[in-house]
């Protein structure tokens, strides 16, 4: 069982460009697909309810880490929390990492998702399946968001 995800892409958009697509919550809400409560603060916590069809149902609920502007943005979220009804709290959260570097004429971006080992053994498989699908159609949903 891996650890970790990690994907990247190239976006044919200048970084400053990118950055605002991960950074500004409201710009970040529209291509993830969630509705965010507040901007992103370091230290701060990130809420709101997801908006892609069929899990309307579940909450974001996050942590932001650390924002290096223009280079790197980091949360923790308990990333198994899928049950609307239940409460998370205390759970081990996986770390997620926004890094950009200039590429070209555009930008590269990669997401690392780590700390898939912490979590409780009955849901580390299927947290991991589900978000290495899942961050397989961000990156393409980002992709899309900043260079259109």
């Amino acid at each position: 069982m891996q650890d970790r995800i990690e994907k990247t892409v190239e976006i044919a958009a200048p970084l400053a460009r990118v950055w605002a697509a991960i950074s500004d919550y409201k710009q970040f809400g529209e291509w993830f697909q969630v509705r965010l409560d507040q901007p992103f603060v370091a230290g701060g916590k990130s809420t709101g309810q997801m908006t892609v069809p069929g899990y309307e149902h579940l909450k974001w609920n996050a942590t932001v880490v650390a924002i290096e502007p223009e280079r790197r943005i980091t949360f923790s979220w308990v990333t198994h929390a899928i049950d609307p009804d239940k409460d998370y709290t205390g759970e081990p959260e996986t770390l997620c990492t926004f890094t950009l570097e200039p590429s070209g004429e555009g930008t590269r971006l990669t997401i690392v998702e780590s700390g898939f080992s912490k979590l409780p053994a009955g849901v580390r498989e299927e947290a991991f399946l589900r978000n290495e699908d899942g961050w397989s159609q961000q990156v393409q949903n980002v992709k899309t968001y900043a260079e259109g």
